[in-house]
């Protein structure tokens, strides 16, 4: 890939949520050849640099996604405590009742991330995109006429 297509293709997996700037991506790159784990492609008609994975490079990626496996195994552990957390606010004993569903809440779409990232069939997709929307637009209501009774 080119530069600019890891751009496009970070921006496309995050949803739009992250697009880096060429300045932070080039640097990188130039590093990541520095060190051995990319090499640069003959150039495409269209002139822009490609870059592929030495072995060496295919090595370091796959140690970079077991460390994210092992990161997200902590976020997985950490969510539920930090929605626990909610006990330290002053309406601690109003929040008591959604603690527990909230946690299950989070430890069910953790889980759906560790077991299905890959097989999600479309129904089941299309599933929890309703129940999840449903349930947010709800909260939304009744956040709204919270903020309205003050």
């Amino acid at each position: 890939m080119s530069g600019a297509e890891i751009v496009e293709e970070i921006e496309r997996e995050t949803d739009g949520r992250w697009k880096p700037s060429p300045g932070s991506i080039y640097p990188l790159l130039a590093s990541l050849q520095d060190k051995g784990y990319t090499n640069e492609s003959p150039i495409r008609e269209s002139g822009m640099k490609q870059y592929v994975l030495t072995d060496e490079g295919k090595t370091f990626f796959e140690e970079q996604v077991k460390f994210g496996q092992k990161f997200m195994k902590k976020l997985e552990f950490l969510a539920p405590m930090l929605i626990g957390g909610a006990q330290f606010s002053p309406n601690h004993e109003k929040l008591r009742q959604i603690r527990e569903p909230a946690k299950r809440l989070v430890r069910a779409l953790l889980n759906l991330r560790a077991v299905a990232i890959d097989r999600l069939a479309q129904p089941y997709a299309t599933e929890i995109t309703k129940i999840l929307n449903d349930g947010s637009e709800k909260l939304e209501k009744i956040i709204q006429r919270i903020k309205e009774e003050k």
